[in-house]
């Protein structure tokens, strides 16, 4: 991006390659060697296209899959010393804060109090609060590759594996509700992230194409139906859907799972899909930061 304070954080060329890091965890919570090897190769493959468009100032960013990994460390001194990068490891709450204040830069201050919903592959980040930065902002390990891993043995997974992960997940949801909620109700209800932007666009939400500055919403009644069909489905089926991608198909059931959950936890009937995320709070924390020209 084209990078000045109180710029919008706008690529100017963008590329994206799903690695799916919580799928390639083993036992003791390792990230595997193939995992290992995919991240490297990305941000080689990163850093070259950073090189070929002239980027004089990179930043680059892990989150809760490196981050839980017990050789995260680990993988990250190799690659800073095969490539060069020093990756910064966010912790989930500064996930949660960052992802907040995109969301507040995106809607403004006419919104009120805020609620910030993100479902990644590893956790789910919870925020509220009135100003830029949030009152509250809490991780929970519900992303929905890890969960898809952990506890679906098949696809479709068992009717008795689903109800148990609605357990696991609600009880894990509920111990933060009062949390959340003794901070005040939230006038604005948000989500962010591919999971609920795919759950808003099979539910009737305008697709990507149409731009961002259309307004996209998700209702906890479509949702609940949505979710009900989804954990039915096998991954084919649900790839045909409209905005699911082939390598997110997979692991929709048990994002659905999680945003259901958590939007009966916590009251909330609808959601707004904001476009802007993590990516943009880390660059808007990074343009704050940067001297007036």
């Amino acid at each position: 991006m084209d990078a000045h304070r109180g710029a919008r954080p706008l690529p100017a060329y963008s590329h994206k390659e799903e690695l799916r890091l919580s799928e390639h965890m083993e036992e003791g919570n390792r990230l595997s060697e193939q995992g290992a090897t995919r991240l490297r190769e990305f941000v080689e493959k990163a850093l070259r296209l950073a090189e070929d468009k002239g980027v004089e100032d990179l930043m680059a960013f892990a989150t809760s899959a490196v981050r839980e990994a017990v050789n995260g460390e680990e993988v990250l001194g190799r690659i800073k010393a095969g490539a060069g990068a020093d990756i910064e490891v966010l912790s989930g709450q500064d996930e949660a804060r960052l992802t907040f204040l995109a969301v507040r830069r995106w809607f403004g201050w006419s919104s009120g109090r805020l609620l910030v919903l993100d479902i990644g592959g590893g956790s789910l980040e919870i925020a509220s609060g009135i100003d830029e930065q949030p009152d509250v902002a809490v991780s929970l390990p519900l992303g929905a590759g890890r969960l898809t891993r952990d506890w679906f043995t098949a696809d479709p997974p068992p009717a008795d594996e689903v109800r148990a992960l609605r357990r696991h997940v609600r009880a894990e949801i509920a111990r933060t509700v009062g949390e959340v909620a003794r901070y005040g109700r939230a006038t604005h209800a948000v989500a962010t992230s591919k999971t609920f932007r795919q759950l808003a666009r099979i539910a009737g939400a305008a697709p990507s194409h149409e731009g961002p500055n259309i307004r996209r919403v998700l209702r906890h009644a479509d949702l609940t139906e949505w979710t009900e069909r989804l954990v039915k489905m096998e991954a084919g089926e649900r790839a045909e859907l409209p905005g699911v991608s082939d390598g997110r198909a997979p692991q929709l059931p048990a994002g659905a799972i999680v945003a259901d959950a958590t939007m009966d936890l916590f009251g909330v009937g609808e959601l707004e899909v904001c476009p802007w995320a993590l990516r943009e709070g880390v660059i808007l924390r990074r343009l704050d930061a940067m001297p007036e020209s």
